[in-house]
């Protein structure tokens, strides 16, 4: 009887940084990396540096035969073509066969797919949907991704580009999107950048007294809005009331057409803890029909921040075909 492979890699490839673990199958991180995305503007080298980080690490687990395969997560990745497809944040333009190269630099199999999909995969194998068959992971960060999980399995679309919720319009002809152009779109709002625009509107519109009055605008950021919230802020507090309403309106609509077991938020938002829970959950209940309010769990996810998308990328090689 050969011996059973335990090991994946995880791969995510982030605009600045690509970060990296050797996963088993409990989940456990065993070796975490990170090199820069950003500094060679053709794929080749940056394949190379990525190798030279990762060899270390696999010779410490016995050998690449230790490894069933890697699993990668990335701005438009597509799991049916294995391509990053026209990703803006990433230095490589156009259409990268990124599964395929990897797999010829490594010699094991690699599959790829969308981060948001990468983090709802992670969440359903480690985490807060463990057992769930039917759910949505939202990532709230610079951006809102979304994955979605019906009956029991990953949404990809005819063309492997389904969930992009985000960009749902949720307040028509509401705030221009800063890369989209189209207005009202959700990641204009419940994203740590739309959170940056309405503190700053906010202020424009009331000019009392606020502890974002100290900080030049240029200098707030979502990090700036938590810190005056959690010092009891009014102004600030109103920031987060008023994301959470547009999330909860946002979460009503997608609870509508798809009736989850639950929905997961996941990201940099998350750490308002209640600021945003209350009122995304008030403004979602208030927007369903009766036959859907108090039946889906609102809840954060469980995997941490720093890990999560390393797992979600790593449990893509678990369903390859040995």
């Amino acid at each position: 009887m050969s011996k059973r492979i335990d090991y994946a890699i995880g791969i995510d490839i982030g605009g600045t940084t690509t970060k990296f673990g050797i996963v088993d199958h409990r989940g456990d991180i065993l070796y975490r990396g990170v090199i820069p995305t950003n500094t060679n503007d053709t794929i080749e080298p940056y394949l190379e540096e990525l190798y030279q980080a990762l060899t270390p690490a696999i010779n410490e687990v016995g050998g690449i035969k230790m490894i069933k395969g890697i699993g990668i997560g990335a701005p438009n990745g597509n799991f049916y073509t294995g391509t990053i497809e026209y990703a803006p944040n990433l230095p490589w333009k156009g259409i990268i066969a990124l599964a395929k190269l990897v797999q010829e630099k490594f010699t094991v199999p690699a599959a790829l797919t969308n981060d948001a999909n990468a983090a709802a995969i992670g969440e359903m194998m480690y985490g807060s949907a463990k057992g769930m068959k039917d759910f949505i992971m939202i990532t709230l960060g610079t951006g809102v991704g979304s994955g979605i999980v019906a009956n029991g399995q990953l949404i990809l679309g005819h063309d492997g580009f389904a969930g992009e919720l985000g960009h749902t319009i949720i307040v028509p002809g509401g705030r221009l999107h800063w890369s989209t152009g189209h207005h009202g779109s959700l990641e204009a709002y419940a994203s740590a950048t739309g959170v940056v625009m309405t503190a700053i509107e906010f202020l424009d519109q009331h000019p009392e007294d606020s502890l974002l009055c100290s900080y030049k605008k240029e200098d707030i950021d979502s990090r700036v809005v938590y810190d005056c919230a959690m010092k009891g802020d009014k102004l600030a507090k109103e920031v987060y009331a008023f994301t959470g309403k547009v999330l909860g309106e946002a979460l009503a609509n997608f609870v509508m057409f798809s009736s989850p077991e639950a929905i997961i938020l996941f990201g940099g938002l998350t750490k308002a803890g209640d600021l945003i829970m209350k009122p995304t959950r008030e403004h979602m209940e208030k927007n369903l029909l009766p036959i859907f309010q108090n039946k889906v769990k609102l809840l954060f996810s469980e995997l941490r921040e720093a890990d999560a998308a390393i797992l979600g990328a790593s449990a893509l090689v678990w369903d390859m075909k040995a």
